[in-house]
């Protein structure tokens, strides 16, 4: 059997889904490996790095596709090359199918074994698949190294003999993955964190990161089964809106991380909220392609209200293309591991196993 991938549109992302040393692994699994030329040449891979491996190197994206048992990508292909995958083949990557639902149904129509990596199942087996966790991982802590570049002050307290510089404040919106990594980034480096979240959950995990919880009082607890967060009720945003309205008037960096799967992102820091920061502030908001967590965030755009800067990017990976190609490159080996059936060497869609079940478009 064999594994492809081909180029994305690079203006758009520049992440890949086989690496050299993933590659290696496919190989030793069995399968052979095809990928197009220059394939990883913009992050310093070369053709012979592949070659070299025992992987095939292509002219043709075409052929590559049409000559696939598994394509591995990190989204959907562009509309001339998805009507090349055919009948019975098996399409994997982050495919968004609550905003991309009909190129998904076609490929379901034409029997084509399609599977999207970020509905996997919260399940201990599937964290070394989980790619909205490696991914956030990295997010989180480039939020907090683009943050702390754009703020014109220094972030750790210092003392010297004309006088101290205080501690710059961070407050982390969300304290999920991406909010967990960018509590711990943002206290390595000398801030003073808080954080808040609708998950209870969340406040030991905040706590021992050396990150204050803001709690709400009568607090719900408001995580689905799954881990994630669901909507709150009109009286905890309430409640929540007046925390973060007094906690704001001292805060230098908020960086927004709160998202609901297959939703569009909350407005959690809204106008009044923003009018009352300090000048010189920064938020950086991680909802930005949802929609944003603040009133005027505007994906790939520094918007200046008031003196608080608001940014937020289609996507920041982008500015981490090879640490976030590894991880990535990683969780898809291991997916595609637990669904192949080395001995008969065939794909196995077993739908009594949660991962493919799960996953799998139907």
């Amino acid at each position: 059997m064999k594994i492809v991938s081909i180029l994305e549109n690079l203006k758009i992302e520049k992440r890949i889904s086989i690496t050299p040393e993933i590659a290696k692994k496919y190989i030793s699994l069995g399968l052979e490996v095809c990928l197009p030329e220059n394939y990883g040449n913009h992050l310093g891979i070369k053709d012979e790095d592949y070659k070299a491996l025992g992987a095939s190197i292509l002219k043709d994206e075409k052929e590559i596709i049409n000559s696939g048992d598994i394509i591995v990508q990190l989204g959907l292909l562009d509309d001339d090359k998805n009507s090349l995958i055919k009948e019975n083949q098996t399409f994997i990557g982050v495919l968004n199918p609550y905003e991309n639902k009909d190129k998904i149904n076609d490929l379901v129509k034409k029997n084509i074994n399609t599977f999207s990596l970020e509905l996997l199942p919260r399940i201990t087996r599937a964290q070394s698949m989980d790619i909205l966790s490696s991914q956030a991982n990295l997010a989180g802590y480039k939020a907090v190294i683009d943050s702390f570049a754009n703020f014109e002050k220094a972030i750790p307290m210092m003392m010297t003999a004309a006088g101290t510089i205080p501690a710059a404040k961070v407050l982390v919106v969300g304290a999920g993955v991406a909010g967990l990594q960018a509590i711990a980034t943002a206290k390595r480096m000398g801030g003073i964190v808080f954080a808040t979240d609708v998950r209870m959950a969340s406040k030991e995990q905040v706590e021992s990161l050396g990150g204050k919880f803001l709690t709400v009082e009568g607090a719900e607890n408001l995580e689905t089964e799954g881990g994630y967060a669901k909507e709150a009720s009109d009286d905890f945003k309430k409640k929540q809106e007046e925390l973060l309205s007094e906690t704001l008037k001292k805060i230098d960096i908020v960086i927004c991380t709160a998202l609901i799967p297959g939703k569009k992102a909350p407005v959690i820091i809204k106008e009044d909220m923003i009018n009352n920061m300090n000048s010189g502030s920064i938020i950086y908001d991680l909802a930005a392609i949802q929609g944003g967590n603040t009133a005027f965030t505007k994906v790939d755009e520094i918007v200046d209200k008031n003196g608080v800067k608001i940014m937020g990017e289609s996507n920041i990976l982008n500015k981490l293309p090879t640490s976030a190609s590894n991880l990535y490159a990683k969780n898809v080996f291991n997916f595609v591991s637990n669904l192949y059936d080395k001995e008969n060497k065939k794909i196995n869609i077993n739908l009594e196993d949660e991962i493919i079940d799960k996953t799998l478009i139907k």
